[in-house]
């Protein structure tokens, strides 16, 4: 995407930047976007200021492995980012002109009932970013974060890579829970009709490469593979901290503090 020109050009001139000062700045301050990036994603109710900052969150991502000196696994993760990320957007087009216009997550739900195909290229690309194994996201973050635990930086910059990847796994499951678990809320601006068959056939093109993209490009532009050797619970510390952010964003999405229709509440009386 459009987003990524400003890392693509910092990975074309790495070698001039590469042992200066301005690479450790770079890793803080890359480090402090991913974060923030993250926790403001969690408080969000607009459909695309969420995947707006979790866009943010992965350029933050890509910026700090690319001042670590790593610029081939910032390019290979700007590359399966770049799949998964364009049909996460072309998902939420669909579902916001079928919403007529409306972003805020709150009036939706239930959309898996009536636009099957697109909640599932929604849920995949969404699964992609979380770095859910063997999907295409999986290969570059859990590489990434693997070269992080081998590295001797400090504490911080490692607490907020994991931290961040929960946090990303945090906003992804809320944003399910929102979508497709939820009732449907019977909002009367929808304008659920029939799926956009224009739209799916490059959906689908994309879909197909977010899946198989991160092993393609792992075996294409490594030219030889990393050789990581870390002990069991650093390795599957990745998988940890995923699981508590599921699980976390499952708990929060299930606390019933979200309806902003209170007329489907009135069967309680």
């Amino acid at each position: 995407t459009l987003v990524t020109a400003g890392v693509y050009l910092l990975i074309r001139f790495n070698m001039l930047l590469v042992d200066m000062f301005f690479f450790k700045l770079l890793l803080l301050l890359s480090s402090l976007t991913m974060f923030m990036a993250g926790i403001s994603a969690n408080y969000e109710f607009d459909l695309k200021k969420i995947i707006a900052l979790s866009t943010l969150s992965q350029l933050g991502l890509m910026m700090s492995i690319l001042s670590m000196g790593l610029p081939e696994l910032a390019f290979f993760h700007l590359l399966t980012h770049a799949m998964f990320k364009a049909l996460l957007f072309m998902c939420a087009g669909v579902i916001i002109h079928m919403m007529n216009d409306n972003q805020d997550i709150r009036f939706m739900g239930g959309i898996s009932v009536y636009i099957p195909m697109t909640s599932l290229c929604l849920n995949i690309s969404n699964l992609a970013l979380c770095g859910i194994p063997f999907l295409s996201g999986f290969y570059s973050k859990d590489l990434i974060l693997e070269m992080v635990s081998m590295s001797n930086l400090n504490m911080l910059i490692f607490f907020f890579y994991y931290f961040s990847t929960g946090l990303t796994m945090f906003y992804t499951i809320r944003l399910l829970m929102y979508l497709m678990v939820n009732d449907y809320n019977l909002f009367s601006m929808y304008n659920l009709y029939d799926e956009d068959y224009i739209m799916l056939k490059s959906m689908f093109l994309l879909l197909f490469m977010s899946l198989i993209t991160g092993t393609f490009l792992m075996w294409m532009i490594f030219n030889y593979p990393y050789m990581i050797y870390i002990s069991f619970n650093m390795k599957m510390m990745v998988i940890y901290v995923s699981l508590i952010g599921m699980i976390m964003g499952f708990m929060i999405s299930n606390m019933k503090i979200y309806s902003l229709n209170k007329f489907l509440l009135t069967y309680n009386l």
